[in-house]
Formats: structure tokens, C-alpha cells, sequence
């Protein structure tokens, strides 16, 4: 897997930042006010530690069932497509960001179904009372319906082993995790700089620029 793709990945999840603090405050708020007690910078780290771990074992997941479509070299177009639809997906992304498309929530709709199941979970581990309780909410937080997520395990599908998956979905998670590290503390500021047009026209078509690149680099080759 090129080192790029992990640059790509890590840059995604932090140009995503707007979409992140519309799709995950209400959850961060849950998490950080609990009661009129402010929640330490421990447990902050404690949800984004689980959530970014939730992330690498599903990029694993995807990794190792794309590695079965791939156990044979009569299967590459298989490969190829994969990385073809990860692109595009990577595009539509990148305009929803930007708000130009709303093409791509049909994704977030996709997984509504296991955050439905998982939810009731969730509000029971509420209110955080210590460390590992957090990564243990944290960990749940992690499989929440989100396009942008789903637009990267796409990339992890088609790299096409478990280990690139999850270094593509870690790669990710850490991208993402100044902006919801953040947020816990000053999520009405982040939320402010989030709805600023500039900047998610900005980020939204960098993102989708990645997926445009990668078609591109397929063509060249």
C-alpha cells in the first residue's frame, strides 16, 4: 500500500473536522458536560483512544474481506474497481463536505441499522465514571453511522489486507482526533468555525482533490 494513501486517509479525517463537529457534538457534549462538572482531559482522551481503536478493527474487518476477493491474480479487476468506487466515494465526500452534494449519506444510512442496536448501549454507560469506562464508551461512539468513515473503509476494503485496513482506518482516526479532541472543549467555537462557508468549501474540495488524484494516478499507471 503507497505511504500516500495513509497521508490521504490522516488528511481526510482532519480536513473533516466540519463534519465531525455536526455529526458527533451532540455525543461530545453528552460526554464532556456530565452533570455541572466539566469532564477531566483524561477521559477526553479515553473516548477518542476507544473510537479511533473501534476504527481500526473495522479497517481490519474491511481489509480482510477484500484479501478473500483477492486470493487469486485472475481477480485484480476486482481490486481495481474497488479502488475505482473507493475514489468516487472519496469525491462525493469531499463535495458533501463542501457543500455542494449530498450524494453520499446514503452510506451513513447504510450503517443506521448497528448504531440502532449499539445506541441503547451507549446510554447506559452514561455518566462516565472513570478511565477505562470511558474507552469502553468511546469504543461504542466509534460506530456511528458516518459517510466520512465509510468513504475511508472503502479505501481499506480495496487495499486488500487486514493490516493495511487498519493502518488506513488508524491513520484516519488520528486524523480526526484534534478536532474531537477539541470540540470537548471548545465545541461553541469549533461549532462557529465549522458553519464558516470559506472553510468547508476549502476542506470539502481538498478531500474530494484526494479522490480526483487517485483516479487520476490509476490512469497514468
Amino acid at each position: 500500500m503507497p505511504e500516500i494513501s495513509l497521508l490521504t486517509a490522516f488528511l481526510a479525517g482532519l480536513l473533516g473536522g466540519a463534519h465531525c463537529v455536526g455529526m458527533c457534538g451532540g455525543i461530545v457534549a453528552a460526554m464532556s458536560f456530565q452533570g455541572s462538572r466539566r469532564q477531566p482531559l483524561s477521559f477526553h482522551l479515553g473516548y477518542n483512544l476507544g473510537r479511533i481503536a473501534s476504527y481500526t478493527v473495522a479497517g481490519a474487518l474491511a481489509g480482510l474481506i477484500g484479501s478473500a476477493a483477492f486470493l487469486s491474480d485472475t481477480l485484480l479487476p476486482v481490486q481495481t474497481t474497488l479502488y475505482i468506487v473507493a475514489q468516487v466515494i472519496l469525491i462525493l465526500m469531499g463535495l458533501y463536505l463542501a457543500g455542494l452534494s449530498r450524494a453520499v449519506l446514503w452510506l451513513e444510512k447504510a450503517g443506521s441499522g448497528l448504531w440502532n442496536r449499539l445506541q441503547p448501549l451507549f446510554g447506559k454507560l452514561l455518566p462516565i465514571r472513570d478511565f477505562p469506562g470511558a474507552v469502553v464508551a468511546g469504543a461504542v461512539w466509534g460506530w456511528l453511522p458516518c459517510g466520512l468513515v465509510y468513504s475511508v473503509l472503502v479505501t481499506a476494503l480495496a487495499s486488500g489486507r487486514a493490516t493495511s485496513g487498519a493502518l488506513l482506518m488508524l491513520a484516519f482516526g488520528l486524523g480526526t482526533l484534534p478536532n474531537l479532541l477539541a470540540m470537548g472543549w471548545a465545541a461553541e467555537h469549533l461549532r462557529r468555525l465549522a458553519a464558516n462557508r470559506t472553510i468547508k468549501l476549502i476542506a470539502g474540495l481538498t478531500v474530494a482533490g484526494f479522490g480526483v488524484w487517485g483516479l487520476a494516478n490509476l490512469v497514468l499507471k
